[in-house]
């Protein structure tokens, strides 16, 4: 089982790859389910990492229907890292109702080639996940990050099994959510080849100011990764 690990920083990238991850996901904050990175932790990234770097390409937080103008910084974002030499791209666009904007997800898969494409937790929001997994399928995407439709994977758990079956290895079945060393054989037991998961650890605080609020700093912990692949292959 491949462990992928969501990154909100390059010392998180850099402590990933350390660890053992197979893979990485790079975004930026965390905290309100990931967003865009910037344009200089992309480059250093993929510069300096050995193991397959993925970019989150969301350009904003809240919902996963776009006007026409961040589509276009969608876009724009995805030929970004087609140019610094990522190797997957994780997006995805919903309609009002949300299913699953084929139009608007075609064109930025065929837009990312020769980029794997990875549909993200947009998906844990269509109200008929079987259609939209075939849906997905039918467009050729690598892979489905989902958490099952439930707050987290291991609640999910049973909708990621059928999932997996009716996938029938035409595309990967990506659990992530709350993916930690003491749940991690469960996926592995049924059958699902990737997880995901941040591995995080708060960082001193000591330097917040009122001003900012009650902000955190967050890190993808070497132990922590560690310790999620040692569970991974007992």
């Amino acid at each position: 089982m491949l462990l992928e690990i969501c990154v909100n920083s390059y010392q998180s990238a850099i402590n990933a790859e350390k660890a053992g991850a197979q893979r990485i996901e790079l975004c930026s904050e965390l905290a309100v389910g990931g967003i865009t990175p910037s344009y200089g932790l992309i480059k250093q990234v993929v510069e300096v990492l050995s193991i397959p770097v993925f970019v989150l390409i969301r350009p904003r937080s809240g919902n996963f229907t776009y006007s026409e103008a961040e589509f276009n910084i969608i876009k724009k974002d995805i030929e970004i890292c087609k140019k610094l030499g990522v190797h997957g791209i994780v997006s995805g666009v919903l309609n009002e109702n949300n299913t699953i904007d084929l139009q608007r997800t075609q064109a930025l898969f065929e837009l990312s080639k020769p980029m794997s494409f990875t549909f993200h937790r947009a998906f844990d929001c269509v109200p008929n996940p079987m259609e939209a997994l075939e849906q997905l399928i039918a467009l050729g995407v690598q892979r489905i990050l989902t958490s099952g439709l439930e707050p987290s994977a291991e609640k999910g758990l049973d909708m990621l099994l059928k999932l997996n079956e009716k996938a029938e290895k035409r595309i990967i079945i990506l659990a992530g959510s709350g993916i930690n060393a003491e749940n991690a054989s469960k996926f592995k037991d049924a059958g699902l080849h990737e997880i995901h998961a941040s591995a995080s650890t708060v960082l001193s605080t000591k330097n917040n100011h009122a001003y900012f609020g009650n902000t955190q700093q967050t890190v993808s912990s070497v132990e922590t990764i560690e310790n999620i692949l040692n569970k991974m292959h007992s």
